[in-house]
């Protein structure tokens, strides 16, 4: 799908490029397996092959990314203790452990998303829990800016100067997402054992 959807975007104006790849930013985190890194690199190397601006790639991609970020955000303050108090939302979590979850995101939010922001899997989750959570507003929606700033940012960038070498960019870039996933799966355990010692009635924190 994404060979083919690279295949249409050669042919596409400045405009429209800067558009599809915004789209994709924010889509992600709606839909996680949605390769937004990938469409970000691509767009920005197609914006350096036809003279337009990365500036404006990288402006379409951040600020689609964040405010699709931000809308996932408001859905978990507005629905997510509804949902966890739902006989399924209960099974996820039990109030003890959404008790929990909540003092870790007054305590430590600010760290956990801009770290999310970076991995794979926790993108599309992290806000909805800081959402669920009651974390304030500015203190989601700064360190998710500032880390969505970085990552696209960077790739927009390296795609832009990529020249002609599209495919070893893109291999580096499948090479650096698969230890991305490695570090989510690594972030992930630790979290699963928490779960099922606190679903468990044990100890953990």
């Amino acid at each position: 799908m994404i060979d083919w959807l690279l295949e249409r975007m050669l042919a596409l104006p400045a405009g429209l490029v800067y558009l599809i790849i915004g789209v994709f930013a924010a889509l992600e985190n709606i839909v996680p397996p949605i390769p937004a890194d990938t469409v970000a690199l691509f767009g920005g190397f197609l914006v350096g092959q036809i003279g337009g601006s990365a500036w404006l790639a990288f402006l379409y991609v951040w600020v689609g990314n964040v405010v699709g970020a931000l809308l996932v955000y408001g859905a978990g303050r507005r629905y997510g203790e509804r949902f966890f108090a739902t006989p399924l939302g209960s099974q996820l979590l039990a109030p003890r452990q959404l008790e929990r979850l909540s003092s870790l995101y007054q305590r430590h939010g600010v760290i956990v998303i801009f770290v999310s922001r970076f991995l794979p899997m926790f993108r599309a989750v992290v806000p909805a829990f800081a959402g669920t959570t009651r974390l304030g507003f500015w203190n989601t929606a700064v360190p998710l800016g500032m880390a969505s700033a970085v990552w696209y940012g960077a790739l927009v960038y390296l795609g832009a100067q990529a020249g002609e070498n599209w495919q070893a960019l893109r291999a580096g870039m499948e090479g650096a997402s698969r230890w991305l996933f490695f570090a989510a799966l690594v972030v992930a355990v630790p979290i699963l054992v928490w779960w099922w010692r606190t679903r468990r009635g044990g100890n953990g924190d």
